[in-house]
């Protein structure tokens, strides 16, 4: 049989092991991807350190993937060999379950998480559901479509459905992984952006990436700021950071909502006066399906809009990850094949 390289946790907790194992052949509804880049996502300590529950071992992290079709299996008629595809958090359903009867996929009851329920890209060869596959467009690059499918299509899809509308002053509180795309978003939608980071340093990057206002909430009242302009109607909330996102809760105007995609440890802690009185709104938002991430992927090609990166080869994915974990990668970390 041929062989690929992988990396695998072989238990809650462990080091990421470089091994070699043999190229797995797809089951039916499965669909072989040689992977191209996948990206590291804070995420992915879900996998390594086992806090997922019924999480089985070893197993291969990754829900970033960008790669190309290598071999459809039995049954699978709707993907090629040869096209170019990708795969985020959302890896597959049970199309069964009363939220999937629905059409909300995302909830379902029995999701799959890649890299979580099956072996993610963290290798050279990965097996996937096919209904969780999405077409990566032309002119995008394997490495900068990889972090598309988790921070980007988070970021875009809470966005698109938040209610905010052309004109409308959106706050992105975060300018890391999440945020620097939530950014580029809300300007190509037509908002009044205003980028919410910690510390002055942050300010020009900000403003590159489409923020039209800059707050420093280390050394201002940031939900003060947001009220001086009127009050946003959205905050998308990026950094995972719970005390941070109670803070800036009161900077929504009236009927604002307050969007989190950040998971941090902690409670959001909110007013229920400033609930109330404002008839605000307080929700969180998990990806999406694939449909979501090719509608993303092709809005950035119109757009221009991509994920800075830092790329690492396969065989360095435990420096990698450190590198991601550090909270000093600009901004997201790939790996590539």
């Amino acid at each position: 049989m041929a062989k690929m390289k992988a990396v695998q946790v072989s238990k809650a907790g462990g080091d990421f092991e470089l091994v070699e194992r043999e190229i797995p052949q797809p089951g039916p509804g499965q669909v072989r991807i040689k992977v191209q880049a996948c990206g590291i996502c804070f995420s992915d300590h879900l996998t390594k350190d086992g806090i997922f529950p019924g999480i089985q071992y070893p197993r291969v992290p990754g829900h970033e993937v960008a790669g190309i079709v290598d071999e459809p299996g039995p049954g699978v008629a709707n993907w090629k060999k040869g096209q170019r595809v990708g795969i985020g958090w959302h890896g597959g359903h049970d199309f069964t379950c009363p939220a999937c009867r629905e059409g909300d996929f995302v909830t379902c009851q029995n999701e799959r998480i890649t890299g979580i329920h099956f072996d993610g890209g963290y290798q050279e060869y990965m097996l996937a559901p096919a209904e969780g596959l999405a077409a990566i467009p032309e002119g995008l690059d394997p490495a900068e479509a990889g972090p598309l499918l988790c921070a980007g299509i988070t970021t875009f899809n809470a966005l698109r459905h938040s209610g905010a509308g052309p004109g409308d002053l959106v706050a992105v509180q975060g300018i890391g992984g999440l945020g620097h795309l939530g950014v580029q978003w809300a300007n190509k939608f037509g908002y009044r952006v205003a980028a919410v980071g910690r510390g002055p340093e942050n300010g020009d990057l900000a403003k590159k990436l489409g923020a039209h206002i800059y707050i420093d909430s280390k050394n201002s009242d940031a939900a003060a700021e947001l009220q001086k302009l009127g009050g946003a109607k959205v905050i998308l909330a990026t950094a995972p950071n719970s005390k941070s996102m109670s803070d800036l809760f009161p900077g929504l105007s009236r009927n604002g909502s307050m969007v989190v995609v950040g998971a941090g440890t902690g409670n959001i802690e909110v007013s229920p006066f400033v609930l109330l009185l404002g008839k605000r709104r307080l929700q969180g938002w998990a990806s999406g399906t694939a449909a979501d991430s090719e509608d993303t992927m092709r809005f950035a090609t119109l757009t221009g809009v991509r994920p800075m990166i830092e790329k690492f080869p396969l065989e360095k994915a435990a420096e990698a990850y450190e590198r991601m974990n550090s909270g000093h990668a600009q901004f997201r970390v790939v790996l590539t094949m």
